[in-house]
């Protein structure tokens, strides 16, 4: 099975690694769109600090942009982490048929 996202060492693991970008993750899916100043003023860091972060989010498709006036409004892209649900649910596969395997073979 081809999961698009999951290809080549995609970015989305180097986003989704890091707890403050996951903590925007959240605040993102609760609180869609957000300004950068919104954002902000919820986190200890500089605006500069932030947006290196949501770029990095972008980067991996997680974080769309879109400008409203003066405003760039941030919302959550919730497709790539689909693809890690996935791939998640591939990896359980593969782990309970090697479990069962064991337990068959204990069992005998």
């Amino acid at each position: 099975m081809q999961l698009p996202y999951l290809k080549d060492d995609p970015p989305i693991f180097a986003a989704v690694a890091d707890p403050v970008r996951r903590s925007i993750l959240l605040n993102l899916a609760e609180n869609s769109p957000r300004t950068a100043t919104q954002l902000t003023d919820e986190y200890p860091m500089t605006r500069q600090g932030l947006l290196k972060h949501i770029t990095i989010l972008k980067n991996a498709g997680l974080v769309s942009v879109h400008q409203e006036g003066r405003d760039k409004l941030f919302t959550l892209n919730p497709a790539p982490l689909k693809a890690l649900s996935a791939l998640e649910f591939l990896i359980n596969q593969q782990w309970d048929k090697r479990l069962n395997r064991l337990k068959n073979l204990l069992e005998e």
